[in-house]
């Protein structure tokens, strides 16, 4: 009785209002990490020549220059499977919206229904059998729900920030499959690199066997130079499969991409003759701009508005339901239908009250709960946002570094090799120093090689970090956006 007393001065406000919405109006907190001012400044990572911070390119891809890749993205986010789950689950969300407003409809039914039979006669108090007749009943009702308490606002509002959640996870797919199509193109052009420097170091070495072989023929060499020679030969040919299975399962990754079976894709790449390494500095903006473009970002914060709208929707059963209804029909025998004797019709509103409040105190209890969870999910989503860009602007500017250092080491091995061939042209050095010089040098370059890959995965992954790429999505994510706006 104290929870009836309680409600009793709010439920008459409300009546007197026509409308009360009861549950927490949506507002981000305050307290939320996106809003530290840390969270809104410029990336530590971007003192850097290779790294700018002016805002990022929609379609990164095409920083590459590459028809080829421009081709494999295009047709990856047109068929990929993944895209194709994500825009279903989007036309799911949507369909849910709708649902949520018609709720907000009147409510019409009709029925019919015709039996042949033979009524009690004691059920009417009758001394003899009633006749045995065909009974109809046909009737139209119409009823509507009368939100008082604003339990179908608040669920429209979850519905619609649902949507939206939706949507920023069919962005979030977008992202992840373009850098994955990027990703598998530089992969592939990597490998063929490396794979071009294995075997300019391959032949270096036969050479050499062939070298230290004729050595010993001709009585000044031993067995074991020729040995340990045949080992370097077996060892740098063990390379070449490595980097061939790389660029095949490239195309396979691209193949899966882009919606077609791996063994019969007919992927073809032409114009990759080394590493794809982008060598202008790469747009990176602000951590502000990151929050803001960030899919993943948009979908925790608006399934944070989906959950604080449900504890109004779990608030509302604390509160009666008012139902305004109408109904008109016919019942009778057959013979009678519609006659005046036979007709019925009712108007009135209907009141539904649980007056035992427990169960609806722990949905409130289990929204709360739920809210929390959310904000604390948004909050760890920011977090790894801003730690995932710092990592792979660190990542990014050690591997410059890394490669500088290597790139020096090649000039060097380049300047020994040169020096070599002048001392073996002036008979003050043997061959086999000159090939010694030649494989140091092919080593340095297939190390560099091994760094450009490197460099190439470094930005593909920044990136994704970056979380750009579904600004032009197609144009159906567009009109089922533009429809699921309150």
């Amino acid at each position: 009785m104290a929870v009836l007393r309680r409600s009793i001065p709010a439920i008459a406000l409300c009546f007197g209002l026509a409308a009360c919405e009861v549950g927490p109006d949506y507002q981000l907190p305050r307290g939320a990490v996106v809003n530290a001012p840390v969270a809104q400044g410029a990336f530590a990572g971007a003192r850097n020549a290779a790294i700018t911070t002016a805002k990022p390119a929609a379609q990164w891809w095409r920083l590459y220059h590459s028809a080829v890749l421009d081709g494999f993205i295009t047709q990856a986010l047109a068929a990929n499977t993944d895209l194709r789950v994500a825009d279903a689950n989007l036309e799911r969300a949507h369909a849910l919206l709708q649902a949520a407003r018609v709720a907000r409809q009147p409510t019409v039914g009709f029925d019919f229904e015709t039996n042949y039979g033979q009524l009690s006669a004691e059920q009417y108090i009758q001394p003899r059998l009633i006749p045995t007749s065909v009974f109809y009943d046909l009737g139209l009702s119409a009823s509507y729900e009368v939100d008082l308490f604003g339990r179908l606002k608040r669920g429209i509002e979850a519905a619609h920030a649902d949507d939206e959640a939706a949507l920023a996870a069919r962005d979030l797919a977008r992202v992840a499959v373009a850098a994955a199509t990027t990703g598998a193109y530089t992969d592939y052009c990597s490998a063929g690199e490396e794979l071009a420097a294995a075997r300019r170091t391959l032949a270096l070495t036969r050479r050499r066997f062939v070298y230290v072989r004729n050595l010993l023929t001709a009585g000044r060499g031993t067995t074991l130079e020729v040995t340990e020679i045949r080992g370097l030969v077996a060892q740098t040919e063990s390379d070449i499969p490595v980097f061939q299975a790389r660029q095949r399962n490239a195309l396979f990754r691209i193949a899966t991409l882009t919606a077609r079976p791996p063994e019969k894709s007919g992927i073809a790449i032409s114009d990759c003759n080394g590493a794809a390494v982008l060598a202008v500095p790469i747009p990176v903006g602000d951590g502000a701009s990151l929050l803001r473009r960030r899919p993943d970002v948009r979908e925790a914060e608006r399934e944070l508005a989906a959950a604080t709208a449900r504890i109004g929707v779990a608030t509302a059963d604390l509160y009666p339901d008012v139902t305004l209804g109408a109904t008109v029909g016919s019942t009778g025998v057959m013979t009678d239908i519609l006659k005046p004797l036979t007709n019925r019709y009712g108007v009135g509103p209907g009141i539904t009250w649980e007056l035992n409040q427990n169960a609806a105190r722990a949905r409130i209890d289990a929204a709360e709960a739920q809210t929390r969870a959310a904000l604390a999910r948004f909050d760890g989503v920011v977090l790894d946002a801003l730690r995932e860009t710092e990592t792979a602007l660190s990542n990014y500017a050690h591997a410059l570094d890394r490669d500088d250092k290597l790139r020096e080491a090649r000039a060097r091995a380049q300047q020994a090799f040169a020096d070599s061939v002048r001392l073996e042209s002036a008979g003050r050095t043997d061959s086999l120093q000159t090939l010694d010089a030649e494989r140091t040098l092919a080593s340095a370059e297939f190390a560099v090689a091994a760094s450009q890959s490197e460099i190439a995965s470094d930005q593909v992954a920044l990136f994704l970090a970056l979380g750009g790429g579904w600004e032009n999505a197609p144009a159906v994510r567009d009109a089922v956006k533009s429809a699921s706006r309150p």
